[in-house]
């Protein structure tokens, strides 16, 4: 999974690339032929080439969002949160960045920012699965609210009954289910 972002992030940051170097030519680029094997990515090389082009050009979403997978897929969580952040500013309506922003604020320990993201993904798309996923995640082990945790995942396993997923959450439901929460005060 993190070769194919890596290769995704390499292709993007060839083409925006690409884009600013030939803005102003007339002459026509040809893209190199597609490599059998994908070459060895330079991680913190692309970080870099993204954090100078969304410098240079603030406005640019992708690069944005590209920027904040690269902070998400280093470990970076405030600069994924902050990459993410200024994608948000271009366009608050992405159930995707949403739900990523809040798996980077589970990771720093902001759970109810967390859940903030992951509901508002999902009421901005009703059929977005993984904010339902996370947001189940984030009742059931880090804030202990079981019946919220089971709500969530009873529309993630009604969205996907077969999906990516779904027997992961039907066993976690069926642990749910068969300990149930104690009466307050005991």
């Amino acid at each position: 999974m993190k070769t194919v972002f890596l290769v995704g992030v390499a292709l993007i940051i060839g083409l925006l690339v690409g884009l600013m170097v030939s803005k102003g030519k007339k002459e026509s680029v040809t893209p190199p032929p597609a490599a059998s094997q994908a070459p060895p990515v330079n991680f913190q090389q692309n970080l870099g080439l993204l954090e100078d082009l969304v410098a240079k050009d603030p406005a640019n979403r992708n690069a944005w969002v590209q920027l904040g997978h690269g902070y998400f897929d280093s470990d970076q969580y405030i600069k994924a949160v902050e990459a993410y952040n200024k994608a948000l500013e271009l366009d608050p309506n992405d159930p995707d960045i949403l739900t990523d922003q809040g798996v980077m604020f589970r990771a720093l320990g902001w759970y109810d920012k967390a859940v903030d993201n992951f509901v508002k993904a999902n009421q901005l798309k009703p059929s977005h699965a993984q904010s339902l996923y996370n947001l189940g995640v984030v009742y059931r082990y880090d804030l202990q609210d079981l019946d919220k945790a089971r709500e969530a995942w009873k529309k993630y396993l009604a969205l996907n009954p077969v999906g990516p997923g779904a027997e992961q959450i039907r066993s976690e439901m069926e642990f749910l289910e068969s300990h149930p929460p104690l009466p307050e005060g005991k």
